[in-house]
């Protein structure tokens, strides 16, 4: 029996599942939580709290001295700036940290949204790394000047992990300065008076089945794991859970998570100007056109909490709507957005206002998977949903899912597939497999289908309504 670990630094926590390469069959699974701080529109991290979190979360495993290869995925777009010695000159910003929407607006403006698109794949949004840089540059002058390398979360930790300064195409996909179009870092980008970044700061971006090296006998030692292990590339979060999944094309995904994402693996690049679909690439040497939501069971939960009632304690209907844009929102592009509550009367209970705010979250994940579909994404229409993330194991979310998309979900058994793709990438280390096809024999797809239901029309009509009428607020 071999074993293998997959890594997932998320936003709130790095979790660790130890696999038996050959089945899939997850051996052991431990988490150790971070600090995010910030209030504003900031987010961030220091990079050592990672770090620190993964040596807690294999430290809680019996197995971690036995794993033969480790990859890890990580959350996607933070910045993560480094002096001469690989240390960080400040904490790093976050995906969800609005503050670069200004920056963002003005890349566009330097080049265009259709040039975006067309060439580098992605129009520019405030979580963007490159939106975050030109910020820095900005804001924070003295630390952009003194700054020897820029990775993302997952790049630092498989930089501390190997010695190699290394990142992947699917990845690399959401910073903005990688093109799609043609595979590389694009000079054009790179030039830009917003930017102005030497190359020679970013990591070289590996294959989806090439290795970033073996463990450093330091990291070994920290780690409690055996020196000389084959790293994985890694990859993004939503990239690990396509790879995760063993996704094949067409297939619709919505993850539940902080924050929502719906995408699908595709065979070809997705270009949307508007910038609701960005265009990555994923960890498998395909593309992951993707929709995010900045609002999802977190809002929710808050809306619960404000409550004081369970998340589970939703009305059967209501006439209220919700827009729980608590954290400005990405898609819609309204990063100044509030919270807004909307049609309440005397007789409104809680619960009514609870479903209203699933309703909310749900809605822009579901106009995300119809702005998918518009962009060639190849969706099939016979496809049931998968939903995915912590959410997925709720009753309301599915319940509200399925009445506002009338379509049939399927809702894996697995759990943690990011950390299971960084898993897949690690077995492949070891098997000499394609990523993809090591995840597809594990079959994490199969679990619960749920029927369709009749769409709700009128409730999606009135959440856009209220939408509208509130967007210029």
């Amino acid at each position: 029996m071999t074993l293998v670990a997959g890594v997932d630094c998320s936003t709130q926590a790095t979790k660790v599942v130890i696999v038996e390469a050959e089945s899939g069959r997850v051996v052991s699974t431990t988490r150790a939580g971070h600090v995010v701080t910030g209030s504003g529109g900031a987010r961030e991290t220091d990079p050592l709290v990672w770090w620190d979190a993964l040596r807690a979360a294999l430290a809680q495993s019996e197995m971690a001295g036995s794993v033969a290869a480790i990859s890890v995925a990580g959350q996607q777009h933070g910045l993560v700036v480094l002096d001469e010695a690989g240390a960080p000159l400040r904490p790093a910003m976050l995906w969800n940290d609005t503050r670069a929407a200004q920056d963002a607006e003005a890349l566009i403006e330097a080049l265009g949204r259709e040039r975006w698109a067309e060439i580098v794949g992605v129009v520019p949004v405030a979580s963007f790394t490159v939106s975050k840089w030109a910020w820095l540059r900005r804001k924070e002058p003295d630390i952009a000047a003194r700054t020897r390398a820029i990775r993302l979360p997952h790049d630092y930790l498989t930089e501390r992990l190997s010695g190699s300064g290394v990142t992947d195409r699917g990845d690399a996909s959401g910073t903005g300065w990688w093109a799609s179009a043609t595979g590389g870092y694009h000079d054009e980008v790179l030039a830009l008076p917003l930017v102005e970044l030497d190359m020679s700061l970013l990591p070289s971006v590996l294959g989806p089945g090439q290795s970033a090296g073996g463990l450093t006998p330091a990291a070994a030692a920290d780690l409690g794991l055996s020196p000389g292990i084959p790293v994985g590339p890694g990859t993004g979060d939503n990239a690990g859970a396509a790879l995760g999944l063993g996704l094949k094309a067409g297939t619709p995904v919505v993850s539940l998570g902080t924050s929502g994402t719906a995408y699908a693996v595709s065979n070809t690049r997705a270009t949307d100007p508007s910038g609701t679909v960005a265009g990555f690439a994923d960890a498998t040497g395909r593309f992951l056109p993707l929709a995010a939501t900045l609002n999802c069971t977190l809002a929710v939960d808050r809306v619960a909490e404000l409550f004081n009632i369970d998340r589970g304690a939703v009305a059967p209907d209501t006439d209220v709507v919700v827009l729980p844009y608590f954290d400005g929102e990405r898609t819609p592009n309204l990063p100044n957005a509030t919270a807004t509550i909307s049609g309440l009367r005397h007789a409104t209970e809680p619960g009514e206002i609870l479903l209203a705010a699933y309703r909310g979250a749900a809605a822009s994940l579901l106009e995300a998977v119809a702005a998918l579909d518009s962009h060639g994404s190849g969706l099939d229409d016979d496809a049931a949903l998968v939903l995915i993330g912590g959410g997925a194991r709720g009753e309301a979310w599915r319940r509200v899912i399925g009445e506002l998309s009338g379509r049939p979900l399927q809702i894996p058994a697995a759990t943690e597939l990011v950390a299971m793709g960084a898993a897949a990438q690690a077995a492949a280390m070891v098997s000499a497999e394609a990523p993809e096809t090591v995840a597809q024999g594990w079959n994490t797809l199969a679990g619960e289908t749920v029927a369709p239901v009749a769409r709700n029309e009128e409730a999606m009509r009135q959440i856009l309504r209220v939408r509208e009428l509130t967007a210029g607020l």
